[in-house]
């Protein structure tokens, strides 16, 4: 397994590989680019098929994290984490415990927040050894509502909020009354994202690899279950890929029915040139980086005490920004995902590191 000449490998800044074979904890760190401030990104747990498919996926996901705090102007950088074993079986307080050791070791250049796999609960186990995570401060949230730190319902509003922008762009409406939409994926945050469009009229088709997350959505939603084979390939109006990534590719493009994806999972292309072929199909593509900062934005302002109502304008500007890669995409000939890339790239190359040592007190401290 190559790392420095890995084709994920963006000149990341930090990879530790993590081994305690008293807990079980088999893990790998990657910090991609702290030009902004502190990496902050989640920490997965995922039963991956090898070791190269985790690493690929951890490099992926950190340098997405850095394009994602940039895109949505805030003062973090980019890093993930991902702990390699079936959440349901193999999870434990003691591996937890190992994996938080680990974590404060690196110093605050990582902090870890939930993600895949894991949750509040675990970040809290986690936090016996280090105050190096976020998302675990109980508050209200930005819908006015009790919150244990758990950013999906932020990450689920801020794609809502992103998907109506998408809507309006391409069909040229605000209504969502009887948009068709399929969500592949219905957990944390797909199933609060079906709430929303349930809630705004659309008509929902999901899938989800937990059937009993599949169930609620049926019972609770009036979704219309699917099949793994069909999910992104029905005759509807949006895609919302809400689980795992590399969805989007050469044998997945050419059949969707869909002329726009706008959904909350991390790196939709398998390949950046899959961000043309989108383009080529006449498929409005919403940037994943860019649609599911929510998450980001309420973990970032956690820690800093914002009210939750700066909370809401800051998550509902994602709006704003995706109709200005769409109406840049439009002018420039681009694909949205590069017009994405090219922003953010502009805010954290440009970013002075001057001023990383107070970011990294208000977000990492306690």
């Amino acid at each position: 397994m190559t790392v420095f000449s890995h084709p994920e490998f963006d000149n990341h800044e930090h990879l530790s590989f993590v081994c305690d074979p008293e807990t079980g904890l088999k893990a790998i760190v990657a910090v991609h680019n702290t030009s902004r401030g502190p990496a902050l990104g989640g920490c997965r747990m995922f039963p991956y098929a090898s070791d190269e498919e985790a690493l690929r996926d951890v490099l992926r996901l950190s340098k997405g994290m850095t394009y994602k705090s940039a895109l949505a102007n805030l003062d973090l950088g980019g890093g993930k984490s991902v702990i390699i074993g079936d959440p349901r079986k193999q999870k434990s307080e003691a591996l937890l415990e190992a994996m938080g050791k680990h974590l404060e070791g690196l110093g605050g250049q990582y902090i870890a927040a939930e993600d895949s796999g894991t949750s509040v609960a675990d970040l809290k186990i986690m936090g016996r050894h280090t105050k190096h995570v976020a998302g675990i401060v109980e508050r209200i949230a930005f819908n006015g509502q009790p919150s244990n730190g758990d950013p999906s319902p932020t990450t689920a509003y801020g794609t809502f909020v992103g998907l109506k922008a998408a809507v309006k762009h391409k069909l040229g409406r605000e209504d969502l009354t009887g948009l068709k939409v399929s969500i592949q994926g219905v957990g944390n945050v797909g199933y609060r994202l079906a709430l929303h469009l349930k809630e705004a009229g659309a008509e929902l088709w999901v899938y989800d690899i937990h059937h009993a997350n599949m169930q609620r959505a049926v019972d609770e939603l009036g979704a219309h279950a699917a099949s793994a084979e069909n999910i992104l390939f029905l005759p509807v109006d949006v895609v919302a890929p809400c689980a795992m990534g590399a969805v989007l590719n050469d044998d997945s493009i050419p059949r969707l029915k869909a002329t726009i994806i706008a959904g909350a999972a991390n790196n939709l292309l398998q390949r950046p040139d899959h961000d043309q072929a989108l383009k080529d199909h006449s498929i409005l593509y919403a940037p994943d980086f860019a649609i599911n900062a929510g998450g980001i934005i309420d973990v970032f302002y956690e820690r800093n005490g914002a009210s939750p109502e700066k909370v809401r304008a800051h998550v509902e500007g994602i709006g704003q920004t995706l109709t200005e890669i769409f109406k840049r995409s439009d002018r420039s000939g681009m694909p949205t995902g590069a017009v994405a890339n090219t922003l953010a790239e502009e805010r954290f190359q440009k970013h002075s590191s001057v001023a990383q040592a107070p970011r990294e007190q208000i977000v990492g401290a306690g």
